[in-house]
């Protein structure tokens, strides 16, 4: 949790002191769905729209002419084709589809970029980090709040540390964006494992046991009865979360738990494209066989206004 995750996790508990939590704390990382809608080709294609451009970008081009639409996609198949060798892999076109995905954290890299490379050079040295997030608050000794923001900074210096691949304390955007949003990258898996375990583990005794584990979930403020989903969970926890059954999580019992390894829906998707799209079926797609297909990537006016027929007849 970096500073600015925590000021925005006081402004949530000032709003839940008041009422007492019903509502289950998630901490496990599951790779977002790629989309809301149903997967069903012979309906419509808007699942597909929606994994390969991200529901909101999707949206756009149901605005767009057909030839709009194949001039948008023929650029964007410029980006994806990553080595311009003039075809797109399954791997690549997954690597997209995860980017689009997940643009939102890029969009918060940026907003946060701007504010802490302080002398605008390209990166963002961890001295800049610490005088642009802590520094008011580091000059007050005493603060109001009481809480003790210098554990704060040397938690994130250590996870800053862990981001910057080269030592040098001086992090590049993809550096940064292993900082701000860890749990994306496999080479910080463990540091979201340990920060995960420092928040859990109460008595500082390196695991996790049930009643931590439960705690971190839910409040009793002295009621005896706990609700449903709380006794599912300590039975998850007997029969699941504690392999070893020894009564408590340790590193690699609480990383699985907390980064569990997901169907790939990326993987899935893209082979699915590609299959879909591939006229000569040599594994990978050129620019003219995508957008041959762009009623399947992208869709335009047409097609939304296909999918809107289908609509009617089916109501």
């Amino acid at each position: 949790m970096t500073i600015q995750q925590f000021l925005v996790y006081l402004s949530l508990c000032a709003v839940c002191v008041l009422t007492k939590p019903t509502d289950k704390k998630d901490r496990v990382h599951h790779d977002p769905q790629l989309s809301d809608k149903v997967h069903d080709d012979a309906q419509n294609f808007e699942y597909d729209h929606d994994a390969f451009l991200g529901a909101d970008e999707a949206k756009t081009f149901d605005q767009l002419t057909p030839e709009e639409s194949k001039e948008r996609l023929g650029k964007i198949v410029s980006k994806i084709d990553e080595d311009k060798d003039g075809f797109v892999t399954v791997e690549e076109l997954r690597d997209w589809i995860k980017f689009a995905q997940k643009r939102w954290i890029y969009e918060d890299v940026e907003r946060q970029w701007k504010g802490h490379d302080l002398n605008e050079d390209g990166l963002i040295s961890w001295e800049e980090y610490k005088n642009a997030t802590y520094g008011y608050i580091l000059d007050d000794p005493d603060p109001d709040d009481g809480f003790n923001y210098k554990q704060m900074m040397m938690r994130d210096e250590r996870r800053f540390k862990m981001a910057d691949k080269d030592g040098d304390l001086i992090a590049t955007k993809e550096e940064f964006t292993a900082f701000l949003h860890p749990e994306e990258y496999d080479y910080m898996k463990d540091i979201v494992v340990q920060e995960t375990m420092e928040d859990i583990d109460k008595n500082r005794d390196g695991v996790i046991d049930l009643e931590e584990y439960i705690g971190d979930m839910y409040s009793h403020d002295g009621d005896a009865d706990e609700p449903e989903w709380v006794k599912t969970e300590r039975e998850q926890f007997v029969e699941f979360r504690d392999k070893n059954r020894d009564g408590k999580m340790d590193k690699e019992e609480t990383k699985d738990w907390i980064l569990p390894s997901d169907y790939d829906h990326a993987e899935a998707e893209a082979r699915h494209l590609v299959y879909e799209s591939d006229q000569n079926k040599d594994g990978k797609l050129t620019k003219e066989e995508i957008v041959d297909k762009y009623d399947l990537f992208v869709g335009s006016q047409a097609t939304d206004f296909g999918e809107a027929l289908v609509r009617h007849d089916e109501f």
